[in-house]
């Protein structure tokens, strides 16, 4: 057995064996003893931390919009202008999903339950900020002249959102996580000569 750690320590490490676990297991599947194997502690070690395990797929998606908005928000604002803002958010969250391939999962597990919950609280939370984070650069990018005036920054979120998504799935279809960076290059290229030639 482990050695004692602080709460918050622990509770870190099981949001992290969860997330771990999700790259190869549905989410669904997994159980607290998988978890507790995982790190090595026991069942009721876990439950001393979490009282159930929903608060500890709360906790990773908490962990998961953090990271990912924090780390999307920072490579955005280090651009100067609209299009390297884009692509570098772009990227960050391509490079993001690599590192972390159960984040998808879990995330794509919970949209798929037809019952509102916790879990899928925090992951349309993390849409919602995304997309935000997304107008707020291409308005900006309109205004500046960057972007055609005539461009429907709504539209442009989406699909921005969506090339995302369709290359995780592909990623997630073939077991390559890694994959999605040489085809998002391709990707990422098709979309900006669309939303740079809107009328």
């Amino acid at each position: 057995m482990r050695t004692r750690l602080p709460t918050e320590e622990r509770q870190a490490e099981i949001v992290a064996a969860a997330l771990n676990l999700a790259r190869d297991i549905s989410p669904v599947s997994i159980t607290t003893g998988d978890i507790a194997a995982a790190i090595g502690i026991t069942q009721g070690a876990v439950f001393k931390h979490f009282a159930t395990k929903e608060a500890i797929w709360v906790a990773a998606m908490k962990w998961v919009r953090e990271r990912l908005l924090e780390k999307l928000d920072e490579v955005a604002r280090a651009q100067t202008s609209t299009v390297p803002a884009l692509e570098a958010v772009f990227r960050a969250h391509v490079a993001f999903v690599i590192a972390h391939p159960g984040a998808p999962r879990i995330i794509f597990h919970e949209l798929q339950q037809p019952a509102d919950s916790p879990v899928k609280q925090e992951v349309r939370a993390l849409l919602q900020a995304y997309r935000q984070l997304l107008l707020d650069r291409l308005k900006g990018g309109m205004q500046s002249g960057e972007l055609p005036t005539g461009l429907d920054p709504e539209a442009a979120a989406t699909l921005f959102v969506g090339i995302v998504q369709g290359l995780v799935m592909q990623s997630m279809l073939t077991g390559k996580p890694g994959a999605m960076k040489a085809q998002g290059d391709g990707v990422f290229r098709i979309y900006l000569r669309g939303i740079q030639a809107a009328a």
